[in-house]
């Protein structure tokens, strides 16, 4: 208890000072149970493999799974929406190229220009195979498998 100015404990009815003073018994009665376990637990098991810690450590990486979860969705969602913008560019990019090509005079694009084409559409329509749910049994899907397996090259 905090003492007032003159260095005096403030006075508190009887059955305050009785709650008090049996609330600081067992907090000093906890702590001794918690010093105890850890002495058992340090004599029973090896530096790293205390249970108590063990828990605690798992409730942390619990957290931090679900976090990092929540942080790739958010990065799923942003590679798609580049990826929409970035496709709306090109097709109307190439559409303005083909346009200048042939207002210009200049040859058509090249099987080569083509192929690019054709390959970056497979890119996406991959892509967009890999974001589609899952039917079936198990209808979530691993986040990190969706991203590690729609790796652009």
């Amino acid at each position: 208890m905090a003492a007032d100015p003159s260095g005096r404990r403030p006075r508190h009815h009887p059955a305050v000072n009785d709650i008090l003073s049996t609330l600081a018994d067992a907090n000093a009665a906890l702590a001794d149970v918690q010093g105890r376990l850890d002495l058992e637990f340090r004599a029973s098991y090896p530096d790293h493999a205390n249970p108590a810690k063990l828990v605690a450590r798992l409730k942390r990486v619990q957290e931090e799974v679900a976090a990092l979860k929540d942080l790739c969705r958010d990065l799923l969602t942003q590679k798609q929406e580049l990826i929409d913008r970035i496709s709306v560019s090109l097709v109307s990019q190439r559409g303005t190229t083909q346009r200048l090509l042939a207002a210009s005079g200049l040859p058509p694009l090249s099987d080569a220009d083509e192929a690019a084409q054709n390959s970056l559409d497979q890119v996406i329509d991959e892509w967009m195979a890999h974001m589609k749910p899952i039917v079936g049994e198990d209808k979530k899907q691993d986040a990190n498998q969706i991203l590690f397996s729609t790796v652009i090259y």
